[in-house]
């Protein structure tokens, strides 16, 4: 472990959910929940153009884990989602895309349901 790695990803974080924060206001018009939907979908772009340079070997390791790690997943962890289903399917392993993403979107909402109970 690289202790650089670490604080890489930690100021990307920060920098990613500030830059998350600072979109909700400039999209505020758009009502929810286009506003986070749109903010999935670019966080999902900016994975997919990371993880295709440092594939490619244009970005080193330290900053594939700053952009990929640190930004992206600090401005939604969707990009990561979609990038993992993006794979599993590159790999052809269909099954396992299916239960990944149908079981993290039916149990994301169930798990969200009994917090929310939980809570109340």
């Amino acid at each position: 472990m690289d202790v650089k790695n670490f604080i890489w990803v930690g100021i990307g974080g920060m920098l990613g959910a500030v830059a998350r924060y600072l979109f909700g206001f400039i999209i505020k018009s758009i009502s929810f929940p286009y506003a986070t939907g749109l903010v999935n979908l670019l966080g999902a772009l900016i994975m997919g153009i990371v993880m295709g340079l440092a594939i490619k070997g244009q970005i080193s390791p330290s900053l594939r884990l700053f952009l990929a790690t640190g930004i992206c997943g600090g401005f939604t962890t969707f990009s990561a989602f979609a990038w993992e289903n993006l794979e599993l399917l590159q790999q052809q392993r269909y099954g396992s895309f299916l239960v990944y993403t149908l079981g993290t979107l039916v149990l994301g909402i169930i798990v969200a349901a009994i917090g929310y109970l939980l809570a109340k």
